[in-house]
């Protein structure tokens, strides 16, 4: 059988949650089939997945949140096809970002959320995995089939887009998060033109920008969902070089990741 899921990174060494040996190290997997970008290599000219990927370290990548799951002893994998049971035994948390529509798809024809994926994921979740589901604002992002998976948890992302900012006017951009959050401390977030969450039973509200509901969590059966209306955490906004020093976004980073790892180790 064709191996789907692709080693991207080296592991990383410190072991934390309990999880005290190779075997035992939480399997963080990332989609690039729904979202998937290419771009090509200006030294090799070979077309290479890119935007939200681990091996991305340019601005648009996720290099660093691979380092920060790595560090927290956790093993990062990419998964290049629709997931089905058998990929998905090889994940404890899964992560879906920016669906493609179209004229971001390689190809030119998005690869969308289809039925048999959703029950998929829906059974992998109730028996314990991490669902992360990290949207992006109206025009950026595929939101009829992604909100086809997220609403089976309670969770519907508005077609729509707040927190816009002007040129380099980072204060239009700020996420304030107050004390008494479940994930994160109180601190500045940065978080740009970012599309609202609606949600129902069993999900519940975690961050806002501008009065509206951005971000929200669910438990389902033995597993956990995250969603957030932007994918907030690539190099740019994490790598302290951009955002002025009072944004927290590497600080908030790390504190959703071990977050994250936490809900697995209460399997």
């Amino acid at each position: 059988m064709k191996q789907n899921i692709v080693k991207t990174l080296a592991l990383g060494t410190l072991l934390t949650f309990g999880f005290s040996n190779a075997q035992n190290k939480p399997k963080v997997v990332l989609d690039n089939f729904f979202n998937n970008e290419k771009k090509e290599n200006k030294e090799t000219k070979v077309l290479e997945s890119s935007h939200y990927t681990w091996n991305d370290t340019t601005n648009g990548g996720f290099s660093l949140l691979g380092e920060i799951f790595q560090k927290q002893g956790a093993e990062i994998s990419t998964l290049t096809t629709a997931p089905s049971k058998n990929d998905l035994k090889n994940a404890n948390i899964y992560i879906i970002v920016d669906a493609d529509i179209d004229k971001e798809a390689y190809g030119g024809k998005a690869n969308l959320i289809d039925a048999k994926s959703i029950k998929n994921l829906v059974k992998w979740v109730e028996k314990g995995g991490v669902l992360v589901l990290l949207s992006n604002d109206k025009g950026n992002s595929e939101f009829e089939h992604f909100n086809h998976l997220s609403e089976k948890f309670g969770i519907h992302f508005n077609e729509d887009s707040y927190n816009r900012v002007q040129k380099r006017e980072f204060e239009q951009g700020k996420v304030m998060v107050p004390a008494g959050n479940e994930i994160f401390s109180e601190q500045k977030l940065y978080m740009k033109e970012v599309a609202t969450i609606s949600v129902k039973s069993p999900a519940k509200e975690l961050l806002s920008a501008e009065g509206k509901n951005i971000a929200a969590i669910a438990k389902f059966g033995k597993g956990t969902v995250f969603a957030l209306g932007d994918p907030w955490c690539y190099n740019e906004y994490i790598d302290g070089k951009k955002l002025p020093a009072d944004f927290t976004n590497y600080q908030g980073t790390e504190e959703w990741v071990k977050w994250l790892l936490k809900q697995v180790s209460k399997k």
